[in-house]
């Protein structure tokens, strides 16, 4: 498998070359040259294989010869070596619940994936890796769980001060070793302008070797179609294939789950659930697609104003709106519906979702009054413990507390601060050489 820049000014790639590089060099994302057609074969033995047989047949075509297939199997192993039920909500709604690993968000599953094979490759090379990413939350927990300690690969993290979660910034600042977190005075836009321009500098790639773990870079992207076959495998109406929605920041997660689809997994239809950044709500109303600055919200990590992965959920449509229109729906959630989602679930159903968890809730809702036929499934990303310092006063009930989150409350946050300020990221880069 090769994969192409969708930029196209940047000659085709290898997964292991992808991986490194995280971006291409003309600044366009790398996507497989082929969507892998799973075989009629994998559908019928689906119901008895493991997680890690479904995950790794799933994976194997993006891989091609540049992991051996024992260390595959081994890096899939341990990428989903924890819990993903799906759970039902209401009659006709369903969560998969992807927040039983190590960092209670789904992004482990992409970050562990990652991690384990930049780890793999790094072997040959002698030069030190620096992995940059860009967080609104989840992300840069998960990296720093996955790349934790991982030799030759230091880590460098960027956020936006005040715009995280008090546990998303203590799972992300509270590490040290290889794992360094910068406070950036801005928004997650600004922190993932500062990762790019970082990638396309020159100067900097004659003195560092850069790679991303955003979902830019391919091996944080693809695995995360594994917990989208991981619920049709619990699916029990096979008849009947599920809407599933999803609640949509970078759309790297939803963009996964399309490309799971075109593989063949059975999905009647793929929402979008977005808050007020409701740029990709609004392109599918138009036609005409305009990226704004980023607003803060209660579902911090949905606060993008330019979601990266869009263009890849473009090329997997051929660039053809009428298509994609089809087969994806958005709907933006204000604040205040969001609040009244989590409450009702809680209240009527005696379901604690997290914010996230609550706008996808909400906009599925929103679509079942125009097919209440259909039956759906929410990916549910992050424990509301994670955001408890808002969920509590929405309940008016303490957050139960699990024993890892308990131990990481008594940790101190060790951040850099700094502006949003290109010449200042570069020189920080630099003295760290």
């Amino acid at each position: 498998m090769l994969y192409y820049s969708t930029s196209r000014q940047s000659p085709s790639v290898n997964f292991k070359e992808a991986t490194i590089h995280g971006q291409a060099p003309d600044k366009g994302l790398y996507f497989p040259e082929h969507i892998p057609a799973l075989p009629p074969s994998f559908f019928e033995e689906f119901a008895t294989m493991s997680r890690e047989e479904i995950a790794y047949t799933v994976i194997r075509p993006y891989t091609g010869d540049t992991i051996p297939d024992a260390e595959l199997k081994r890096i899939v192993s341990e990428t989903v070596n924890f819990p993903f039920p799906l759970v039902q909500v209401e009659d006709n709604v369903y969560a998969l619940e992807l927040y039983h690993g190590p960092t209670l968000a789904f992004k482990d599953v992409g970050a562990r994936f990652m991690s384990r094979c930049l780890g793999y490759f790094v072997k040959d090379i002698r030069k030190k890796v620096t992995v940059l990413v860009a967080t609104s939350g989840d992300t840069g927990g998960a990296v720093a769980s996955g790349f934790y300690d991982v030799d030759g690969v230091d880590v460098i993290i960027l956020y936006p001060s005040g715009k995280v979660s008090s546990i998303q910034e203590l799972q992300l600042t509270t590490l040290g070793k290889n794992i360094t977190a910068l406070e950036v005075d801005g928004s997650f836009d600004d922190c993932q302008d500062l990762v790019k321009k970082a990638f396309t500098d020159d100067e900097l790639a004659q003195h560092l070797f850069l790679t991303s773990a955003n979902s830019i870079n391919v091996a944080r992207w693809l695995p995360q179609q594994f917990y989208y076959f991981f619920a049709y495998q619990q699916w029990k109406d096979k008849e009947h294939a599920p809407v599933v929605c999803v609640p949509s920041g970078n759309f790297g997660n939803i963009c996964a789950g399309l490309l799971a689809s075109h593989s063949g997994l059975p999905v009647k239809h793929f929402i979008a659930a977005c808050n007020a950044n409701n740029i990709i709500t609004s392109y599918l109303q138009t036609g005409a697609y305009a990226a704004k600055k980023s607003v803060a919200t209660l579902s911090n990590a949905m606060d993008v104003g330019n979601p990266s992965n869009f263009v890849r959920i473009l090329e997997i449509f051929d660039q053809q709106f009428s298509s994609l229109k089809n087969r994806l729906s958005s709907y933006s959630v204000s604040d205040l519906e969001t609040i009244e989602s989590l409450i009702q679930l809680y209240r009527k159903h005696g379901y604690l979702a997290d914010p996230h968890g609550a706008v996808a809730f909400h906009a599925v809702h929103q679509y079942l009054k125009q097919y209440p036929g259909d039956k759906a499934i929410v990916l549910e990303t992050a424990h509301p413990v994670k955001f408890y310092d808002v969920v509590e006063p929405m309940i008016h009930e303490k957050v139960p507390i699990p024993g890892a989150i308990k131990g990481l409350l008594l940790q101190k946050k060790i951040s850099i601060k700094m502006d949003a300020d290109y010449a200042v990221f570069k020189n920080l880069l630099l003295s760290r050489e």
